[in-house]
Order: structure tokens, then sequence, then C-alpha cells
């Protein structure tokens, strides 16, 4: 996954980076001295998170490889346009939603990804798990988990929301993004992000009392 980013020119030797720079410190490093390390690092700490997002979000292994690649190569070439104080990640979640999109309307014989797994959460995640919010009075909680990400229907249901509740439901649900960072990545209000949730957990609802209405 490292195609593109090869590619790049390699930067002047610099002094050997702090272990424990954080995003902020390494995009605006490169940004000043153009350290390749700092990038190389970035990559490194944002590969597999990053790419598997992209991966569930295209629906398609070798797009969401092409989107992550040029992602970064936006990264590389939009570096002086990230300002101090920003945080990195929404930023960069941002750039890649808009590289995806590109991408499909480019392509579109890839499909939307579904939403079949869910991806670790972080620490300090403001929302539990989705299959925690879907409500059912026929089945027990453990049943209705499993067949919440396991059903058809359902993820049919996820597949067909409006992309921009679908990206909510991504951000914070899949990504483990808290409420702000998903309303810095989709440029909107917390509140808004909070009512696309609220929608789309309606929708999911509605699918689950009509599987389980009794026969």
């Amino acid at each position: 996954m490292n195609g593109t980013i090869e590619q790049m020119p390699p930067r002047a030797p610099q002094p050997d980076l702090p272990e424990n720079w954080s995003d902020e410190e390494l995009i605006l490093g490169y940004q000043s001295e153009g350290d390749r390390r700092a990038f190389d690092e970035l990559v490194h700490r944002y590969e597999r998170e990053l790419y598997n997002y992209l991966r569930r979000y295209v629906g398609d292994d070798q797009v969401a490889e092409d989107v992550f690649q040029q992602t970064f190569l936006q990264v590389h070439l939009k570096c002086d346009q990230f300002e101090p104080g920003r945080r990195f990640r929404p930023w960069l979640y941002t750039v890649a939603i808009n590289q995806a999109i590109d991408m499909q309307r480019r392509n579109r014989r890839h499909r939307m990804a579904s939403l079949d797994k869910r991806l670790g959460t972080g620490d300090e995640q403001e929302t539990g798990a989705l299959v925690d919010l879907l409500d059912n009075e026929s089945a027990g909680p453990s049943q209705l988990a499993e067949e919440a990400e396991q059903s058809e229907e359902v993820r049919r249901a996820v597949d067909e929301l409006p992309e921009s509740t679908r990206q909510a439901v991504l951000l914070v649900y899949f990504q483990g993004m808290k409420y702000r960072e998903a309303a810095e990545v989709m440029s909107i209000p917390v509140g808004t992000v909070k009512s696309r949730l609220h929608a789309a957990i309606g929708r999911l609802n509605e699918v689950l009392s009509r599987n389980h209405l009794p026969k």
C-alpha cells in the first residue's frame, strides 16, 4: 500500500524525530521541515485504521487501497493548508472521504460499503455499539445484537440511508469518533450529527420491527 507514496521525492536528512510526537506535531514538522520520516510515521499510524474504514466505505479492497494512496498524496500536496490548532485525525478523514466520493463518481460500478462488522472503538467514545441502540421486544439483547449485525435487511437499510446520515453512522459507530470529531469531519454542528444518528437508528428499528412481527 505504498506505490504512490514511494513516488514522492526523498527529503534531506533531518535530526531524529521524537517517538512521542503527536500527529499534529508530525504534520506541522513535515510542513515546515519537509522531513519524510514525519510523513511516513503518519502513514504508519493510520495505515490499518484508515484503510479498514475506506474498505468499509467503498466496499472494495482495491478501490480502498487506491483511495488510501490518493488521501496521503493529498496530505503531502496540501500539508501547507493544515493550520496550527487543528486536530489531524478529523482533517485526515475529511480528505479521505472527499477522495472516496471522487473515486466513486469516477467509477460507479463500485457499490457503497455495507456495515457487516464493527471496528474497534476508542476509549472516549460517547455512544455504545450501534446494535445496542436497536430496540425490539421480541428478542433478547444477545439474540437481537446477533441478528442486527447479520440481518441482510438491516445491512441493506443502512446502505440505503442518505449519504450524509450514512457517513455519520460510519464515523461514530464504526470508527469510534466522538460527536465533535464527526462534526468536524463533516463540517456540520454536533447537533446535526446527533439528529442524523437518531434518524438512522429509527430507520433500523423499523426494519427490525418488521422482521420480528408475529406471523
